[in-house]
């Protein structure tokens, strides 16, 4: 039981014991003030919500960050995000500050700085990592409050760069001759099935079937700090299925087979060491310049004897002559800023199937999605003639001709 006392200085102190058996205490200029908050701290105790006022003080954001981090259980992939995300913006900036500290308003200034130089979605990211942090700290009865909720944050608006797609004509006579034939069959099947990339470089042969026109997604493939694991389940529940594979895509992979051979453990897509493939090279050294080739990234174009590569930046297009078209592609290919990005093949393969009738929940299912919200919300813009399909509906409604 606690109790209060008068000190030599004529002040009054509030002291109590805790759950290790240390007595903290606590200073007031009167007794009431040193009852009423003993009085807070004993019924904390009773109905164990008791948080320690002096803890929060001694331990540090970046030491607490640290012992959080070893406790969180996620996938590598997003392990090795969180990690970046920590170190660079998160305790980059609250290292040294005390949790009791922390207040409401230094993570609202906060937020706001991190939005002047990182996109929203990041700024959600760092604030859903910071907040996540102070949650395990009311959990260990460090604070009892956490600052961090109801912060303002920047609105996530779509940019021109968000969901692009590529329509299907472009795809097959544009694209796809623009891409080198050893890598063909997966830019294909990317197109031809929605898979995102982890899914294509995580297929076994084992999970095609050719003669019945299927691919089983089982697995996937993980990238983290430019090392490739094999993961023996996809991103989800829902991502475990069977994809209908159209017959060119099945004719590409069974002449990549008779080229290139089957990985160690059964892979379909090897590189020349016969690993799987990274997605940070393929991305550099094949998809980009491709995009380059097929007329979808910048310019290339013949003046003379040279070759004058053209590219757009935010400050505007540039350009330069080249000796080779092969030097003229590599340049745009790394400077063109923008770009149509591996991913949105998964992106336009689901608005082809919305344009061209398939309902939703089979686009749901192909797509691997948990619910059909998330394919309404990401797909249904693409649809359309919405105005026409409206009026059709309302073609009924007349004017009465009675007076």
């Amino acid at each position: 039981m606690g109790y209060v006392r008068k000190t030599q200085a004529g002040s009054w102190k509030a002291c109590w014991r805790d759950a290790t058996g240390r007595q903290p205490s606590k200073t007031f200029t009167t007794r009431r003030e040193a009852a009423a908050f003993l009085a807070t701290i004993e019924a904390a105790k009773n109905t164990g919500t008791y948080v320690d006022p002096h803890a929060a003080r001694r331990i540090k954001f970046g030491s607490y960050a640290a012992q959080w981090l070893e406790s969180h259980n996620v996938e590598l992939t997003t392990r090795a995000r969180d990690l970046s995300l920590l170190k660079n913006h998160v305790v980059a900036h609250w290292a040294n500050a005390p949790l009791s500290a922390i207040d409401h308003s230094s993570v609202q200034k906060w937020v706001m700085s991190l939005s002047r130089q990182l996109s929203p979605s990041t700024v959600g990211e760092c604030h859903r990592l910071f907040s996540a942090v102070l949650k395990a700290a009311i959990r260990d009865r460090l604070v009892a409050v956490n600052p961090a909720k109801d912060v303002r944050l920047p609105k996530k608006r779509q940019t021109a760069g968000d969901r692009q797609t590529i329509s299907r004509e472009e795809f097959t006579e544009r694209l796809l001759p623009a891409v080198p034939e050893r890598h063909r069959a997966l830019v294909a099947l990317a197109g031809g099935t929605g898979l995102r990339w982890g899914e294509c470089v995580g297929l076994r042969w084992e999970s095609v079937d050719t003669a019945a026109g299927t691919i089983r997604v089982e697995r996937v493939a993980v990238e983290v700090n430019g090392h490739v694991t094999p993961r023996p389940y996809p991103k989800s529940r829902a991502g475990r299925r069977v994809v209908p594979l159209p017959s060119m895509v099945g004719h590409l992979l069974e002449g990549y087979r008779e080229l290139y051979g089957t990985g160690q453990a059964g892979e379909v897509f090897i590189n020349e060491a016969g690993t799987p493939l990274r997605r940070t090279l393929f991305r550099a050294r094949i998809w980009r310049p491709s995009l380059v080739r097929a007329g979808l990234l910048g310019c290339v174009t013949e003046e003379s004897d040279k070759f004058r590569g053209s590219w757009p930046t935010p400050a505007g297009d540039e350009s330069e002559l080249f000796q080779t078209r092969a030097q003229a592609v590599k340049a745009v290919s790394r400077r063109a800023d923008g770009g149509l990005r591996f991913h949105d093949l998964r992106h336009s393969y689901a608005s082809w199937l919305i344009t061209s009738g398939v309902p939703v929940p089979d686009v749901q299912r192909v797509m691997g999605h948990e619910r059909p919200t998330t394919t309404l919300a990401i797909y249904t813009h693409v649809q359309g003639g919405s105005q026409e399909r409206v009026l059709g509906a309302l073609a009924a409604f007349s004017l009465s001709d009675e007076g």
